[in-house]
């Protein structure tokens, strides 16, 4: 019977031992991001994990990738602009509330406060992915933000997290102190005043794994070409298409 190299062995479980390392940050990069962020974890790991993109996961990415803290951080987030809105326009009714919820909690809000942050400087990507940008990426940058808000809710609890969120939220609380416009309301009004049809919706394409979908809609008005957009899901693609066709038309937001 042959008994195998030993030595062999040995480099097989190095190697096996250096592919399953758990993606951390080092000492420096952490307390940078914890100064950035303005919180220091008692649990360390958990910051870990908020700045580990799926692409480092090595193929476990429900255990070792932000996916579910960034989707326990999205509730905490709009739950707690929710709550601030209430205060903040008490007399305000769902429908002038939930555009505000709506543009405070967007992608594109999160990706802005992740760039305020630095994020892209601590986020642990795969040489591939860091080649392709990944780092500056705003859908990267807005996952990461969520999930530093999941990873507080899960060390300090709500309040902490409440905390975090309305600090570094609060300049876009500020900003949408007045509803926004809705744009699909927007260009159904102005389609109207033209004596038009209504502007229909074709949802034409669904792409993205299934905890990032990237939904692509075009807009349609008679004597008018069409626009297309695209967004994590069918009303912000339809939202995102209006707006699109709204700026293509000289004076349609005025």
């Amino acid at each position: 019977m042959t008994r195998p190299n030993s030595s062999h062995t040995g480099k097989r479980r190095k190697n096996r031992a250096r592919v399953d390392a758990v993606p951390t940050l080092s000492a420096e990069q952490r307390a940078a991001c914890e100064a950035a962020t303005g919180y220091a974890f008692k649990d360390e790991k958990l910051l870990d994990r908020a700045m580990t993109h799926r692409s480092a996961a090595q193929g476990k990415s429900a255990e070792w990738s932000n996916e579910r803290l960034e989707f326990l951080g999205d509730r905490v987030l709009g739950l707690v602009i929710v709550e601030a809105l209430m205060v903040r326009f008490p007399l305000a009714r769902e429908g002038e509330l939930a555009p505000r919820l709506n543009a405070i909690v967007s992608r594109e809000a999160c990706a802005v406060v992740g760039a305020a942050l630095g994020l892209g400087s601590f986020l642990i990507v795969d040489k591939a992915e860091r080649a392709n940008g990944g780092a500056t990426k705003a859908s990267l940058l807005a996952n990461a933000a969520e999930a530093v808000i999941g990873a507080i809710y899960l060390d300090g609890g709500l309040a902490k997290a409440e905390k975090f969120v309305l600090r570094h939220w609060a300049g876009l609380l500020k900003a949408n102190a007045e509803a926004p416009r809705d744009p699909k309301s927007a260009l159904q009004e102005w389609a109207q005043g033209e004596g038009l049809p209504t502007p229909s919706y074709r949802h034409v394409g669904r792409t993205g794994p299934d905890h990032a979908p990237v939904f692509t809609t075009t807009v349609v008005i008679e004597g008018y070409e069409p626009v297309t957009a695209t967004g994590p899901s069918k009303q912000h693609a339809e939202r995102e298409a209006a707006r699109a066709m709204l700026a293509t038309i000289p004076g349609a937001n005025s």
